[in-house]
């Protein structure tokens, strides 16, 4: 029976998608030295970056794998919270919304895997900040102690006489609108220029106001001010009525980035201030990740042992099958990215095994398919279709137990650490790409690898 054009082209597509995995998956340089009698040939091959200008929008995407805490090390912050002036019914909830803000300034710093709790010594409240991957420990406390306070001022046009002796208070008038009035503030490049800027957007009033000191300062210039600091003074060429602004002073990308977090944040609900600091070594290190990769290695030398002593040649293909799910995932790990702690590794480990139960499924009920009197094509379609139930089931299971793992809408009677969180992500994964590669790419390479030969020979498994 010939092979049909869709499922060539299906044949195809993974075969591509296999092909770029690879090439993401690989380090970012690779020595080569061919030695052979009076032949020598060195050649460094170069793994393909993701960075390439659109315009005048640079696209930039790091393709190396990011490692949590425990692996890399990183910052170990520690505060300590003033809470002479909070209520002590008030306190639990005063502490948690402190915990909350820094979160969410840690994660639009760009830290993955962080962990923020609360602990207390005595009747002191402390706040311990774990940031993995971090050398600059000097630069996250800025972040995360610090509250950028933006406000927007008019310049005044003074006399000659009377500006040599001026102030910023005689040159600067308050027009009312200042950091609360902001919803979003967003690093962007500038398309005219390409330099990064920083978008705000106001709220309803904030916008009333904005639009009243532009239509008053109208070819006259607006302080944009941050911590008392004149970080802009653009000439006002228009009235603006939408809310949208735009502060310009000579940002790189990391610190446009920075500043927009620090105005997203806002304030803190309690004062905090810094009482110890480190740079932390990773606790587990290198040697735990070549042992991890080592044991999965091993694993997944016997699992593909095992598929190819049971099923012969259809092992053989599910193992390639599953090699191709190991190359999608490691890309998938770098794309997300996902950052690796050691219990995400073992998650990946436990995904492996899981990998190869979809299709040692499929393959025992071909096998009653075949003892039936079936043809091999049509055992196989049929092992796959009636078996999918229990696939289907059986995942759903433990996409639930991981969901709970995760978390996702950070409800305090569930989990809320990172590592845990870490292991949950790369199980997840792991759970959606064996069910793609278990039964879509498996079926699609056997109909093209293994259709005709074994249904001429009406193969028994």
């Amino acid at each position: 029976m010939p092979i049909n054009s869709r499922t060539k082209k299906i044949f195809w597509i993974i075969l591509s998608l296999a092909f770029i995995s690879l090439i993401i998956d690989m380090p970012q340089k690779v020595p080569v030295n061919i030695r052979w009698k009076n032949f020598n040939w060195q050649h460094t091959f170069y793994r393909p970056q993701i960075d390439f200008n659109l315009g005048s929008l640079r696209i930039y995407k790091s393709l190396d794998l990011k490692y949590g805490l425990d692996l890399a090390g990183g910052a170990s912050i520690t505060f300590e919270a003033d809470t002479s002036k909070i209520k002590k019914e008030d306190l639990p909830q005063a502490l948690e919304s402190l915990k909350t803000n820094i979160e969410r300034r840690v994660n639009l710093f760009g830290v993955s895997e962080s962990n923020v709790q609360l602990s207390s010594v005595g009747d002191k409240n402390r706040l311990i900040v774990e940031l993995p991957g971090v050398e600059n420990v000097d630069e996250a406390i800025d972040l995360i102690g610090q509250t950028a306070q933006l406000s927007f001022k008019g310049v005044e046009e003074l006399p000659p006489e009377a500006t040599a002796s001026a102030t910023l208070d005689d040159i600067l008038t308050d027009t009312g609108i200042n950091g609360s009035h902001l919803v979003k503030a967003a690093p962007q490049p500038n398309p005219n220029t390409g330099q990064m800027e920083v978008s705000l957007e106001f709220d309803q009033e904030g916008a009333k106001l904005f639009s009243e000191a532009t239509k008053k300062y109208l070819n006259k210039r607006i302080a944009i001010m941050l911590d008392d600091e004149i970080v802009s003074a653009p000439t006002v060429s228009t009235q603006i009525t939408d809310g949208l602004a735009v502060i310009n002073g000579n940002f790189d990308t990391k610190s446009a980035k920075t500043l927009s977090a620090q105005l997203n944040a806002g304030a803190l609900p309690i004062p905090i201030k810094l009482i110890q600091q480190s740079q932390v070594g990773a606790s587990l290190g290198r040697d735990s990740i070549d042992k991890g990769v080592r044991a999965g290695l091993i694993g997944l030398v016997i699992v593909t042992l095992f598929m190819v002593a049971n099923y012969g040649k259809l092992g053989l293909i599910a193992n390639i099958s599953l090699l191709i799910y190991g190359l999608i995932t490691l890309a998938l790990y770098k794309l997300i990215p996902v950052t690796l702690t050691f219990p995400g590794i073992v998650g990946f480990i436990l995904s492996i095994g899981m990998a190869v139960d979809s299709n040692i499924l499929i393959f025992e009920r071909m096998k009653e398919e075949l003892r039936s009197g079936k043809p091999w094509t049509i055992a196989m379609e049929l092992g796959f279709g009636r078996a999918w139930d229990s696939i289907k089931d059986a995942n759903t299971a433990t996409i639930i137990t991981g969901l709970i793992l995760f978390n996702p809408f950070n409800w305090s009677f569930l989990n809320s650490s990172g590592m845990v969180r870490g292991f949950a992500v790369t199980l997840l994964i792991g759970i959606f790409l064996s069910m793609f590669t278990g039964v879509i790419v498996t079926r699609n390479l056997l109909r093209v690898l293994a259709h005709e030969k074994l249904d001429n020979q009406q193969t028994k498994i």
